[in-house]
């Protein structure tokens, strides 16, 4: 059986975490790339790769893609931002596949948002869209999909995926399509994440853990790897780390032949 690594991290545009005044904390994306280069990952899923700028601007080529393009050397890449939009909060945004074997047959989905009214620096707003990218691969001898996604935060917006479930919903339909062994990364923003688990396993994919939490900022599981009935997984672990609000999560597996 063949083992591969697969690295899982949203790096919220490399700026690191500090106790004290998590919001001004340093960008650094020297640590973000050291972090992620010392896992020897052979497969890279981001999320928050670049710092949305007011006004829906999205500089290309994406500055903090093309820095990591550069030091992440023997990779190949995939990025895409999410569709365009002057609605755009000072976040994080942007979705980044790396592999260490080329990809092919790359694209990109919009996953459309549902006008919900929050309140944002004293004005009303309603949130943008979200993506979900893809690519695949070959390792060892073995065609393998990858997709990689980072959905809404309706938590954050006193509202609940559960009463949203239509991101969710076109995710599985991807999932579903896919005839071949099967990754999907990504931070999922679901706060309980026991319907989110159970909607994967109906399409026939498991996540790696639920029991240790992936955010600093408040104690959820929000990002995960899933995987296909063609996967075996090995092992895996959380990693803290500074580089970001988020956690990285590592895991291993085995194509079962």
């Amino acid at each position: 059986m063949s083992i591969f690594k697969v690295l899982q991290f949203n790096m919220q545009f490399g700026q690191s975490w500090d106790d004290a005044d998590p919001d001004r904390a340093l960008v650094n994306l020297d640590l973000t790339i050291s972090e992620i280069l010392g896992h020897d990952a052979d497969v890279v899923m981001l999320q928050e790769v670049e710092h949305a700028i007011p006004g829906g601007v999205q500089l290309h080529p994406p500055p903090n893609y093309t820095r990591l393009s550069a030091m992440l050397e023997g990779y190949h890449g995939h990025f895409s931002y999410p569709k365009a939009d002057p609605r755009e909060l000072p976040f994080g945004i942007g979705l980044a596949i790396f592999s260490k074997t080329p990809l092919r047959d790359t694209f990109r989905y919009d996953l459309p948002s549902p006008p919900i009214m929050f309140e944002f620096q004293g004005e009303k707003r309603t949130p943008t869209d979200r993506l979900l990218i893809g690519a695949k691969t070959t390792l060892a001898g073995h065609e393998l999909q990858l997709f990689n996604t980072h959905l809404l935060a309706y938590f954050m917006l006193k509202s609940s995926s559960e009463n949203h479930i239509e991101q969710r919903q076109l995710v599985v339909e991807q999932l579903r399509r896919s005839d071949c062994a099967t990754l999907l990364g990504g931070d999922f923003n679901v706060s309980k994440c026991d319907s989110l688990v159970q909607q994967f396993a109906e399409a026939g994919y498991q996540t790696v853990q639920t029991r240790e939490a992936t955010w600093r900022r408040r104690p959820y599981v929000l990002d995960h790897i899933f995987y296909s009935q063609h996967l075996h997984l090995v092992r895996y672990a959380v990693k803290p780390t500074n580089a970001s609000d988020h956690h990285m999560l590592v895991a291993e597996f085995g194509f079962l032949d």
